[in-house]
């Protein structure tokens, strides 16, 4: 039955070729838009670690004084001040802990011929890598005691490893960072999490990947150049060792409610230990945020693409008014064809069923056209300088998307007009003057 009705679909379509036309062009122009702007929207807001986000929080410890910075009602940036953060890393009320910040540094390859060239990367507590996950290609991470020690190891990712020293293993080798030979202990599998979740959330947080990460410790000690947020409020100006500098971010893996909640009572104890010694004066100090929570705090995704997205739809809505209008006309003008139809036995379900079936044969061929100026859509997004611009690309899940919010929308929209047809009175049709 379904094969009638499509074959009597195919024929009517191509009766009236233009008109066919018109409204493939509607739905393609209105699901184009549409789908390029949920797909943006869709990788920025996915979860940038799967099967692990649940268990991995924010601490948030705000030092600053009253009347500093950002105003009041600014949602917080989650920044700690270093003996923050080392009380918290000494602590260990999470199952695991790591403290971080953004770095940079020249690096110099092994041949001598080859100039120096800057990178940006990461210095981290051991915990980092077990605690997010990181895949490594060959060796590990270091150890607590590499922390405490100050070694000097680094972990590579498969890019910066490739273009020092191509194919031949890393591990063991020797790279240069700054003015400082730093062994190789581990390479990632060309880890890059989207959004980049665990630095500062601002206008990077969709840039280019980490490609070394340094012991935080010893960073310190080298005075390696740091890069990211810097607040300070004493008046001894940059201070990162002291207590009035929030530059710190802070993950800790907590496994359960009752983890999360008792993490929650520990962070009010230190808060309520540190006001004792004239810290903390901020009423609103200490909280605990989940990673998704974090991201949706601290607005990852532009408020402006949410806008994008919603005018989109609306352009959509329009196309699907025109779209039921131009149904309504042509179904209408076949009151002849539906009356011997009903004539020669033809139930109104059956009417109705034949012009749904002709309505979703339109939008796939809308949502074929939509794909089409969805891609290019997407390639002219890719084209912009955002961070973001890159990963601005269709999944097979959007790409089902695409078919099934054109063939949804074209049967939405063909039901009034269907229904409409199948309401005409044979008799008044057949009657002859």
């Amino acid at each position: 039955m379904f094969a009638y009705y499509l074959e009597l679909a195919l024929r009517s379509l191509t009766r009236s070729r233009a008109l066919t036309a018109l409204m493939v062009l509607a739905i393609g122009l209105g699901i184009g838009a549409s789908m390029t702007m949920l797909t943006v929207l869709h990788v920025m807001s996915g979860d940038p670690l799967p099967g692990r986000s649940g268990s991995l929080y924010v601490p948030l410890l705000d030092a600053r004084p009253l009347g500093h910075g950002r105003r009041a009602e600014a949602p917080p940036n989650g920044d700690l001040a270093w003996p923050d953060a080392l009380a918290l890393l000494r602590a260990r009320r999470a199952a695991r802990q790591a403290a971080m910040a953004g770095g940079g540094a020249p690096v110099r390859p092994p041949q001598g011929a080859r100039l120096p060239f800057f990178e940006s990367g990461r210095y981290v507590t051991a915990d980092f890598f077990p605690m997010f996950g990181a895949p490594f290609r060959a060796g590990a991470g270091w150890s607590a005691q590499d922390d405490d020690a100050r070694a000097r190891v680094v972990v590579l990712n498969a890019g910066l490893a490739a273009r020092l020293f191509g194919d031949a293993p890393a591990l063991g080798r020797s790279v240069r960072l700054k003015n400082t030979d730093f062994r190789v202990v581990g390479v990632l599998d060309d880890w890059h999490p989207q959004p980049l979740f665990y630095a500062p959330v601002d206008e990077s947080v969709f840039g280019r990947a980490d490609q070394f990460f340094l012991p935080l410790q010893t960073a310190l000690d080298l005075k390696m150049d740091f890069q990211g947020r810097l607040s300070c409020w004493g008046s001894e100006g940059d201070q990162r060792g002291s207590g009035q500098c929030a530059w710190l971010q802070f993950w800790v893996q907590l496994d359960g409610p009752a983890q999360a909640g008792a993490y929650r009572r520990f962070l009010q104890d230190y808060l309520g230990e540190q006001r004792a010694h004239g810290r903390f004066p901020r009423p609103q100090a200490a909280a605990l945020y989940g990673l998704m929570d974090w991201l949706d705090l601290q607005g990852a995704v532009p408020g402006d693409l949410r806008l994008q997205l919603w005018l989109a739809l609306g352009f959509l809505f329009v196309c699907m008014v025109n779209i039921v209008a131009l149904l309504l006309a042509k179904f209408l003008r076949r009151s002849g064809e539906i009356s011997v139809r009903r004539a020669l036995g033809a139930r109104r379900r059956d009417i109705f069923l034949q012009f749904g079936v002709e309505s979703a044969v339109v939008g796939l061929a809308g949502g074929a056209l939509g794909l089409a100026l969805a891609e290019l859509g997407l390639w002219s997004v890719r084209q912009r300088p955002d961070g973001y611009a890159q990963l601005a690309r269709m999944d097979p899940s959007m790409l089902l998307a695409t078919f099934a919010l054109a063939v949804g929308a074209s049967v939405l929209a063909g039901l009034l007009p269907s229904w409409r047809a199948c309401r005409v009175a044979p008799a008044l049709q057949l009657k002859t003057p």
